[in-house]
Protein backbone atom coordinates (compact mmCIF):
# COMPACT_ATOMS: atom_id res chain seq x y z
CA UNK A 1 0.00 0.00 0.00
CA UNK A 2 0.70 3.35 -0.44
CA UNK A 3 -0.26 6.95 1.16
CA UNK A 4 -1.04 9.86 -1.47
CA UNK A 5 1.63 12.94 -0.70
CA UNK A 6 -1.11 14.74 1.27
CA UNK A 7 -1.63 12.25 4.12
CA UNK A 8 2.55 12.27 4.59
CA UNK A 9 2.55 15.40 4.39
CA UNK A 10 -0.03 15.76 7.39
CA UNK A 11 1.07 12.52 9.28
CA UNK A 12 5.47 14.73 9.32
CA UNK A 13 3.36 17.98 10.58
CA UNK A 14 1.58 16.30 13.57
CA UNK A 15 5.00 14.13 14.03
CA UNK A 16 6.67 17.72 14.51
CA UNK A 17 3.86 19.54 16.59
CA UNK A 18 3.85 16.58 18.62
CA UNK A 19 7.67 16.78 19.13
CA UNK A 20 7.74 20.66 20.38
CA UNK A 21 7.52 21.35 23.47
CA UNK A 22 4.30 21.16 24.93
CA UNK A 23 2.09 24.30 24.41
CA UNK A 24 4.49 26.01 21.79
CA UNK A 25 3.00 27.46 18.63
CA UNK A 26 4.89 26.70 15.52
CA UNK A 27 3.91 29.19 12.04
CA UNK A 28 3.18 27.06 8.75
CA UNK A 29 6.34 28.60 7.22
CA UNK A 30 8.09 27.19 10.37
CA UNK A 31 6.32 23.50 9.81
CA UNK A 32 7.10 23.48 5.96
CA UNK A 33 10.50 24.46 6.86
CA UNK A 34 11.29 21.33 10.02
CA UNK A 35 8.91 18.84 7.45
CA UNK A 36 10.74 19.96 4.43
CA UNK A 37 7.45 20.59 1.69
CA UNK A 38 6.83 23.82 -0.02
CA UNK A 39 4.47 26.38 2.23
CA UNK A 40 1.01 26.02 0.44
CA UNK A 41 0.93 22.17 0.70
CA UNK A 42 1.62 22.33 5.09
CA UNK A 43 -1.13 25.60 4.46
CA UNK A 44 -3.34 22.85 3.15
CA UNK A 45 -2.34 19.96 5.87
CA UNK A 46 -2.80 22.23 9.02
CA UNK A 47 -6.18 23.41 7.71
CA UNK A 48 -7.57 19.52 7.58
CA UNK A 49 -5.80 18.62 10.63
CA UNK A 50 -7.36 21.74 12.26
CA UNK A 51 -10.76 20.33 10.64
CA UNK A 52 -9.99 17.10 12.70
CA UNK A 53 -9.71 18.40 15.58
CA UNK A 54 -5.70 17.37 15.83
CA UNK A 55 -4.28 20.87 15.83
CA UNK A 56 -5.28 24.10 17.44
CA UNK A 57 -4.39 27.43 15.62
CA UNK A 58 -4.07 30.41 17.32
CA UNK A 59 -4.40 33.98 15.17
CA UNK A 60 -2.48 36.30 15.25
CA UNK A 61 0.88 38.54 14.75
CA UNK A 62 2.28 35.61 17.66
CA UNK A 63 0.34 32.94 16.53
CA UNK A 64 0.47 29.47 15.07
CA UNK A 65 -0.52 25.59 15.13
CA UNK A 66 -0.05 23.51 18.27
CA UNK A 67 -0.94 20.11 18.86
CA UNK A 68 -4.21 19.22 20.85
CA UNK A 69 -5.19 16.62 23.10
CA UNK A 70 -7.01 14.80 20.75
CA UNK A 71 -3.64 14.72 17.97
CA UNK A 72 -1.67 13.90 21.26
CA UNK A 73 -4.19 10.14 20.84
CA UNK A 74 -4.61 10.04 17.22
CA UNK A 75 -3.35 6.86 15.80
CA UNK A 76 -1.92 6.70 12.07
CA UNK A 77 -4.88 4.63 10.90
CA UNK A 78 -7.48 6.44 12.10
CA UNK A 79 -5.84 9.34 10.22
CA UNK A 80 -5.13 7.60 6.98
CA UNK A 81 -8.69 6.60 6.92
CA UNK A 82 -10.00 10.38 7.41
CA UNK A 83 -7.56 11.54 5.12
CA UNK A 84 -8.43 8.73 2.49
CA UNK A 85 -10.91 10.32 0.17
CA UNK A 86 -10.66 7.46 -2.67
CA UNK A 87 -13.54 5.00 -2.88
CA UNK A 88 -11.88 2.39 -4.56
CA UNK A 89 -8.75 1.79 -5.61
CA UNK A 90 -9.08 0.56 -8.82
CA UNK A 91 -10.35 2.94 -11.70
CA UNK A 92 -13.09 1.00 -12.98
CA UNK A 93 -13.92 3.89 -15.69
CA UNK A 94 -11.63 4.48 -18.76
CA UNK A 95 -12.05 7.26 -22.02
CA UNK A 96 -13.79 4.67 -23.47
CA UNK A 97 -16.24 4.18 -20.68
CA UNK A 98 -17.11 1.73 -17.79
CA UNK A 99 -15.22 -1.65 -17.57
CA UNK A 100 -16.95 -4.41 -19.34
CA UNK A 101 -16.03 -6.53 -16.19
CA UNK A 102 -17.39 -4.00 -13.91
CA UNK A 103 -20.73 -6.11 -12.92
CA UNK A 104 -19.64 -8.20 -9.70
CA UNK A 105 -16.03 -7.50 -10.07
CA UNK A 106 -14.22 -9.75 -7.21
CA UNK A 107 -10.92 -7.11 -7.50
CA UNK A 108 -12.83 -4.04 -5.81
CA UNK A 109 -14.08 -5.90 -2.65
CA UNK A 110 -10.45 -7.78 -2.37
CA UNK A 111 -8.48 -4.05 -2.42
CA UNK A 112 -11.12 -2.86 -0.02
CA UNK A 113 -9.97 -5.62 2.34
CA UNK A 114 -6.38 -5.49 1.63
CA UNK A 115 -6.79 -0.92 2.37
CA UNK A 116 -8.32 -1.82 5.28
CA UNK A 117 -6.34 -4.47 6.53
CA UNK A 118 -3.76 -2.28 5.82
CA UNK A 119 -5.05 0.63 8.35
CA UNK A 120 -5.79 -1.67 10.88
CA UNK A 121 -1.91 -2.52 11.24
CA UNK A 122 -1.67 1.20 11.87
CA UNK A 123 -4.40 1.31 14.50
CA UNK A 124 -2.17 0.73 17.27
CA UNK A 125 0.27 3.25 16.30
CA UNK A 126 0.00 6.75 17.88
CA UNK A 127 1.63 9.40 15.70
CA UNK A 128 2.91 10.85 18.81
CA UNK A 129 4.84 8.24 19.70
CA UNK A 130 6.92 7.98 16.49
CA UNK A 131 9.28 11.12 16.73
CA UNK A 132 12.94 10.78 17.93
CA UNK A 133 15.08 12.66 20.10
CA UNK A 134 17.93 12.25 17.80
CA UNK A 135 15.53 12.76 14.76
CA UNK A 136 13.72 16.13 15.64
CA UNK A 137 16.66 17.83 17.60
CA UNK A 138 18.27 19.01 14.40
CA UNK A 139 14.88 20.42 12.92
CA UNK A 140 13.97 22.29 15.87
CA UNK A 141 17.89 23.59 16.02
CA UNK A 142 17.18 24.50 12.46
CA UNK A 143 13.73 26.63 13.40
CA UNK A 144 15.48 27.92 16.37
CA UNK A 145 12.81 27.04 18.90
CA UNK A 146 13.78 25.50 21.86
CA UNK A 147 14.90 21.63 22.97
CA UNK A 148 11.81 19.41 22.36
CA UNK A 149 10.95 17.43 25.28
CA UNK A 150 8.97 15.29 24.34
CA UNK A 151 10.55 13.26 21.63
CA UNK A 152 12.19 9.73 22.91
Amino acid sequence: MRINAFSDVCLRALMLLSASPEGELLTTQAIAGGVGTPYNHVSKAVLKLRSLGLVEAVRGRSGGVRISAKGRTTTVGWLLRELDEREDLVECESPNGDCPMNTDCGLRGALRRAREAFYRELDDIVVSGLPHRSQMEPVFVMLHTRRPEQAR
